[in-house]
């Protein structure tokens, strides 16, 4: 009767003890495959660059297999804006008054539309901390017509995304814009 009860007790805490390593066992096991980061994913309308920087995905084997969205072809490819009133001479026209140089602030970098509206035409973009031109403002300040620095690309983005940049960000040895410098060095 005594070893019958300690056979009891010994079988009791040996599952105790079962059920509780397997629990903290499950509980890592789903606390280490949340912290892993998923893979970006990669989109039909994603330029080739884009593409071919998508992640490889594990198989089951141990190998390397390409992601379901890298083979799966584009519905149609992008097609490339034909800009209507975009210039597009190799010599960049000069800027009208009131236009001021800036730095896209936007971490994303922003698209160009083609009107001050968010459902227009999107006709390239401007990547973050790239130099622009603010052209002009629309009449309900929300809005910015910008064009590309070295380039005649002009387009609409969002007003707010952008920081003026002022005379020693544009002049970045930090001498004086005429030829001499205070000490009368010259260089």
């Amino acid at each position: 009767m005594v070893s019958n009860f300690f056979k009891f007790i010994l079988g009791f805490l040996l599952a105790m003890a079962i059920l509780i390593g397997g629990g903290v066992a499950t509980a890592l096991y789903f606390m280490n495959r949340s912290a892993i980061t998923p893979p970006k994913p990669v989109y039909a309308n994603d330029s080739p660059q884009v593409r071919a920087q998508a992640p490889k995905t594990p198989a089951a084997n141990g190998k390397a297999t390409q992601s379901v969205a890298q083979i799966t072809p584009a519905a149609s490819p992008t097609p490339t804006p034909t800009p209507t009133d975009n210039k597009t001479d190799d010599a960049i026209e000069p800027l009208p008054p009131g236009a001021f140089p800036a730095r896209v602030t936007w971490s994303q970098g922003l698209s160009l539309r083609s009107e001050p509206k968010t459902d227009s035409e999107r006709l390239g973009g401007a990547g973050f901390n790239q130099k622009v031109i603010v052209i002009e403002e629309s009449s309900d300040k929300v809005w910015q017509k910008i064009r590309l620095e070295g380039s005649n690309q002009e387009g609409w983005v969002k007003a707010g995304n952008l920081k003026q940049i002022d005379e020693n960000e544009l002049n970045p040895d930090n001498q004086p814009t005429n030829q001499t410098d205070s000490n009368d060095q010259t260089r």
